[in-house]
């Protein structure tokens, strides 16, 4: 079991570059060889996980009316499709890697999340 070291904090200071990486990536790295959809199902996410934090009920949300639970539960979803993309859409070579590598890093950090300790019960 990964250690628990990635806080409410920590992930959202990830949220903001990750989603721009996700939007920008594609383009920079030439996907969409194997599918077009390599190149805008990213994008796509992208633009999703930027809307997503601007409104997760965390210090860095801008509107804060999703709250961090649901959050956690899309990324989730969004790692889990991403291992998926290249077997449901026949994704090959660099479009394949780029989802299995971001779809493990997604599922890694949820792996590594640390609840607060407020949300802990007492002992």
């Amino acid at each position: 079991m990964p250690a628990k070291f990635v806080t409410k904090n920590i992930h959202a200071y990830l949220d903001y570059p990750v989603a721009l990486a996700l939007i920008g990536l594609p383009f920079l790295l030439g996907l969409g060889d194997s599918n077009p959809m390599a190149l805008w199902l990213s994008v796509v996410a992208g633009i999703a996980a930027f809307v997503l934090t601007v409104l997760t009920d965390h210090h860095l949300g801008l509107i804060r009316i999703v709250p961090y639970s649901v959050h956690m539960a899309v990324d989730l979803i969004v790692g889990l499709t991403f291992l998926a993309a290249p077997f449901l859409f026949g994704f090959s070579g660099l479009d394949a890697a780029f989802y299995w590598l971001n779809g493990a890093a997604v599922c890694l950090v949820i792996a590594s999340h640390k609840p607060d300790a407020a949300a802990q019960p007492a002992e």
